[in-house]
């Protein structure tokens, strides 16, 4: 893979502005040939002609974009995203972001066992995940996820302490059984074979 393409995927699942410093950590190169590889990329999308994509730059920050020409088809579709049911994996996402937060990407994904990139994406745009920003006493530490008051708003609760067995849950192997309970309730009947159903040829 080369430089430009692995930065691309970087700016790609990110739901925030990177630097370059942080691609560069991100994605093992130097700060130059990511410099080098932005540059490729604001160039290759300038010269897609309708292209839905678009390279946006702010100081030393990056970030991909779609087009202007479609932000109010872009706006309504977030919009359905918003307002419709969330899926079991967001779901999922949500609870251990409400009992394990604030926590990072990376810790997240540790508990879950599959990428949240996406979800997050979408649980941000919901507006009920948000950033915290990296540590203060180390400016290269990963952003953690939390909560926001939308969400509390929506429960009806005015801290995190008032979610149902919040201190038990508090630790992963009881918020995994959780989850885990939930997977099992969740699991379609149709998985299960029908009384009636014939038996297959031998």
């Amino acid at each position: 893979m080369s430089v430009k393409s692995e930065i691309e995927s970087l700016l790609f699942v990110s739901s925030r502005p990177l630097s370059a410093k942080r691609l560069a950590e991100a994605s093992g190169h130097s700060k130059k040939e990511v410099e080098e590889a932005l540059e490729a990329l604001a160039a290759e999308y300038d010269a897609r002609e309708g292209s839905g994509v678009m390279l946006l730059r702010n100081g030393d920050e990056v970030q991909l974009a779609t087009a202007p020409d479609n932000a109010e088809m872009v706006k309504a579709f977030l919009k359905d995203e918003s307002f419709g049911e969330l899926t079991r994996p967001a779901l999922e996402t949500l609870t251990i972001v409400g009992y394990r937060g604030p926590l990072t990407k990376a810790e997240l994904e540790q508990i879950r066992g599959v990428n949240c990139s996406l979800i997050l994406r979408n649980l941000m745009i919901r507006g009920l995940v948000e950033t915290e920003g990296g540590r203060t006493d180390d400016p290269s530490a990963p952003a953690t996820y939390r909560v926001t008051f939308d969400f509390l708003r929506y429960l009806g609760i005015r801290q995190m302490s008032e979610l149902p067995e919040y201190e038990n849950l508090r630790s992963d192997e009881n918020l995994q059984k959780l989850l885990e309970a939930n997977a099992a309730k969740a699991a379609p009947a149709a998985e299960s074979p029908s009384p009636d159903a014939p038996a297959d040829a031998a």
